[in-house]
């Protein structure tokens, strides 16, 4: 497996990889907006502190992570938006490895942190606790949809 990093010029890679995997249980996102698909592939991948790195097996790729770096008072860190494996190649110890392999990345470009967001009833819950990362308990999303 090796850890590659992405950029716009594999737009078309990371829409298709990212859909096939959303689109499907637990998540079942609906991605029909085509337009909307693209711009949000591009405001993940294409700002100046952005990150996406794919992890393949030779040249497939079998996962997917996407986020930006933000440099904070504690330091510079990385907001996890999106992380994939792709859904045949899942519960095989490829996820694990991945944000393994993403932790190496990040620390050779002295990022020290890794922040996201999910929910407790979906599998990826109980694999971010597995790898070690905590729960804040006192920070509270919130959001003004209208």
């Amino acid at each position: 497996m090796e850890l590659r990093v992405l950029s716009l010029k594999d737009k078309e890679l990371i829409k298709d990889f990212f859909t096939s995997v959303f689109t499907k249980e637990p998540w079942n996102d609906d991605w029909s907006d085509k337009a909307q698909l693209d711009a949000y592939i591009v405001d993940l991948i294409g700002n100046v502190n952005s990150v996406a790195l794919g992890y393949f097996d030779g040249d497939t790729i079998v996962g997917l992570a996407m986020g930006y770096i933000k440099h904070w008072y504690r330091g510079t860190e990385l907001i996890l938006n999106e992380f994939c494996i792709a859904t045949d190649r899942q519960h095989q110890g490829i996820g694990t490895a991945f944000m393994k392999n993403i932790r190496e990345y990040l620390l050779s470009r002295d990022v020290h942190a890794i922040y996201l967001l999910t929910e407790k009833d979906i599998p990826a819950y109980d694999f971010y606790k597995k790898l070690g990362f905590y729960e804040y308990t006192t920070t509270v999303p919130f959001a003004d949809v209208f």
